[in-house]
């Protein structure tokens, strides 16, 4: 059986290892951007955990402040319990409302585009 020369299978081995790492290159890049862009619709500005972590401590907040205030009045005027009751509730609607506000302040923040974005799309699309 005859051998070819060499510099032929030099050449058509150099020739598959420049296509097998242009292939490789570009799986890379691909898998960047799909990262890249998952990311980012994933997190936003804050990622979950600290969307949960905002929401719940609007909410606890405005309940602990209302029942001080309301234990405070309580104290002082001799009350016990309904400032405190009245506050704790006063309380409880604002820690609802400030959920209320915080989710739609993050959902249209969530909503626009960035032009990161709008550059990557047409990147992908060419």
């Amino acid at each position: 059986m005859q051998q070819p020369p060499k510099n032929q299978s030099q050449s058509k081995n150099s020739e598959v290892t420049r296509d097998l790492a242009s292939r490789i290159a570009s799986a890379k890049r691909e898998q960047d951007l799909k990262d890249g862009r998952a990311s980012r619709d994933a997190s936003g500005d804050m990622n979950s955990m600290a969307r949960g972590m905002r929401i719940a401590t609007e909410f606890i907040a405005a309940i602990l402040v209302g029942t001080v205030i309301g234990y405070l009045i309580d104290l002082g005027l001799g009350t016990s319990p309904w400032g405190l009751l009245t506050l704790f509730m006063v309380g409880f609607a604002a820690g609802i409302r400030n959920v209320i506000r915080v989710v739609t302040e993050l959902n249209a923040a969530a909503l626009l585009p960035s032009k990161t974005d709008a550059e990557a799309d047409k990147r992908t699309d060419s």
